[in-house]
């Protein structure tokens, strides 16, 4: 009977200190573009543009497998909870310090590489998203 009760104990205040925050680090959405790119209406600008995005949580666990983040942890100590909005963010700061401004500019990225890193210790988990991609600009 003993053993029952700290069993139930136990159980119990680990599922409150694993339930205290949770995201899956991204927002899958689709949109559809139809563009022609076996004319020659664009340019490449940019090749192996980056950006990157990572945050640290406390008693937690952290799992990334291709574009899909999933962190479990109590509380976030550093970084953003939106990974691949940092990210991609940073990457479009990357490409304005090196190429000028994407104010009035046709842009688009193309050839996306996501990679998902994972750093997971007893009571630190950070995972750390970078996003790669190759930015063309379409001429008139």
């Amino acid at each position: 009977m003993r053993y029952t009760y700290l069993f139930s104990l136990l159980f119990l205040l680990l599922t409150i200190l694993f339930s205290g925050c949770a995201s899956s680090g991204m927002h899958l959405s689709s949109t559809l573009t139809n563009v022609e790119l076996s004319e020659a209406n664009y340019k490449i600008v940019a090749r192996s543009v980056h950006g990157e995005a990572k945050a640290g949580y406390i008693l937690g666990a952290s799992i990334g497998i291709g574009v899909y983040a999933q962190v479990i942890g109590v509380a976030r100590v550093s970084g953003d909870r939106a990974l691949y909005g940092t990210a991609m963010r940073n990457l479009w700061e990357n490409f304005e310090a090196n190429h000028g401004s994407v104010d009035g500019r046709n842009l688009a990225l193309v050839n996306i590489n996501y990679d998902v890193e994972n750093l997971n210790l007893l009571v630190y988990t950070r995972p750390r998203l970078t996003i790669q991609a190759d930015i063309i600009e379409f001429m008139d």
